[in-house]
């Protein structure tokens, strides 16, 4: 039982610190703000930060109790996809406060070439997806 009662704290101390780390993070990244600008919802910056809240929890409950939802491929395109929106805004966000594309194209003597270099690094993020996604015993 001790061992149990061990387990749930260092459980429960380790999720603390991936939600601090995750929350720093996206702060840092000013992904929200930065999402409002671009979008021009400024008056909605709640909704964005409850919107990240809640998929978490949710997404957190439905790995711990196993949710199995039932529903149509076109639903379950549509989540791919802004689940995929979301990572693509965060890899975005971390990439411009590093400033990588720039040095990177710098460095491959590609600084005319900037635009080809995102679409190329675009087709391959959506090329390894559809890969992992698409061939069966890979996830």
């Amino acid at each position: 039982m001790d061992r149990i009662i061990l387990m749930m704290i260092i459980g429960l101390a380790e999720g603390i610190v991936v939600g601090t780390a995750l929350v720093a993070f996206l702060t840092i990244l000013d992904i929200v703000p930065r999402l409002a600008q671009l979008t021009g919802t400024g008056d909605r910056c709640l909704f964005f930060e409850y919107s990240i809240t809640l998929g978490a929890v949710l997404g957190t409950l439905a790995t711990f109790l196993e949710w199995n939802i039932v529903t149509p491929i076109f639903l379950v395109v549509i989540v791919g996809l802004l689940m995929g929106v979301f990572v693509g805004m965060l890899a975005a966000a971390l990439t411009e406060v590093l400033n990588v594309l720039p040095i990177l194209s710098k460095r491959l003597g590609l600084q005319g070439e900037l635009s080809r270099l995102v679409t190329a690094m675009v087709f391959g993020k959506v090329m390894g997806s559809l890969f992992y996604w698409l061939v069966p015993g890979l996830w």
